[in-house]
């Protein structure tokens, strides 16, 4: 892979993660969240489509799109009640795999480090409480915080609360909805175990990821 040095001319001073795919591995998880609420429901599983959907959407625009209009009123009775996400999915999720040692190593070379997710304030709380992940990012910004992603409302924030220039950071994520928001927040984009997804970087995994950073950290 070709080096991350030249992407980055002033240097590079902060990395932003999305939080599903990027920070945990949940896409399974979140397919038996809403595969329940259908079979609730008496529905079929998600669909393929549906399922790349879910994975990027925020979790009300979720349901309102695998689930017929006629069931919407019903939507927070089963979230509340009969699919718990806390007490039935929260125990699936999963820490990605060198997710950590990549944290220290940025912590170390004094990056600063910030979530954007389409999870809600509440949600990623959880998230960052599970896995004793508090001390790593500053800020977390959530849909319950600003406009969820494609849009780089977050994004924007996140740079504007660290003072620095979008070609100074690079957002890690691994959906069209990131590459979309970082792209039109004029930030140099990871594209993080997401298949076909195309980014200023691509790596598969953490240590991929720490490779094609590696000239770039070496100069801070």
């Amino acid at each position: 892979m070709a080096s991350a040095a030249p992407l980055f001319p002033d240097g590079l001073r902060g990395v932003v993660f999305d939080c599903d795919g990027v920070i945990i591995n949940s896409r399974d998880a979140n397919n038996e969240f809403y595969n329940r609420v259908l079979a609730y429901f008496g529905l079929p599983p998600m669909t393929r489509e549906q399922e790349d959907y879910v994975f990027m959407a925020t979790g009300m625009q979720s349901l309102h799109y695998i689930l017929p209009e006629r069931l919407h009123g019903q939507i927070e009775y089963v979230v509340r009640n009969v699919v718990v996400y806390d007490r039935d999915i929260v125990p699936l999720l999963r820490l990605q795999p060198g997710l950590r040692d990549f944290l220290d190593v940025l912590k170390d070379k004094g990056l600063r480090l910030a979530v954007q997710t389409n999870r809600t304030r509440a949600g990623m709380q959880r998230v960052l409480d599970i896995f004793d992940l508090h001390s790593y990012f500053y800020p977390v910004i959530t849909a319950t915080d600003a406009a969820p992603k494609p849009s780089p409302e977050g994004a924007r924030h996140i740079l504007d609360m660290w003072h620095v220039g979008p070609r100074q950071a690079l957002f890690v994520g691994d959906s069209r909805h990131d590459q979309d928001a970082a792209g039109a927040a004029g930030m140099v984009f990871a594209a993080f175990n997401g298949g076909a997804l195309q980014g200023d970087i691509i790596a598969a995994d953490y240590p991929a990821l720490a490779d094609a950073l590696r000239e770039t950290l070496e100069n801070l």
